[in-house]
């Protein structure tokens, strides 16, 4: 599955629609502390978090991911938003749990 398949969708709400819409997600990946997020989250993965700030885009462009998708309702605030959009960054939020939200994609990944 492509970025572009899981923003069409329409299971996510898009934030900020990045430059990697062609991105093969590789595995959904929950962390929310950054630091193990930066060195253990696999290239191209699907990254589910409730942390909203620039250092969550910066790790997500550092770990390579193909898309960063905020759970329980959390949004991006301006500087975040601007960040994403300025990196090119694919951001989409979810009311739902971490856990079920990275749950859809693994389903859609092995569907």
């Amino acid at each position: 599955m492509i970025v572009l398949e899981l923003l069409q969708d329409g299971i996510f709400k898009v934030l900020n629609e990045g430059e990697n819409l062609d991105r093969e997600i590789t595995v959904p990946y929950c962390c929310d502390l950054l630091s193990i997020a930066m060195g253990k989250m696999p290239s191209g993965a699907a990254w589910v978090t409730v942390m909203g700030n620039v250092n969550t885009l910066a790790v997500a462009a550092l770990a390579d991911a193909a898309c960063v998708i905020l759970a329980d309702g959390i949004s991006l605030d301006e500087q975040a938003l601007n960040k994403a959009k300025e990196q090119g960054i694919t951001v989409l939020s979810s009311d739902l749990p971490i856990f079920d939200a990275a749950l859809i994609i693994h389903q859609k990944l092995h569907a």
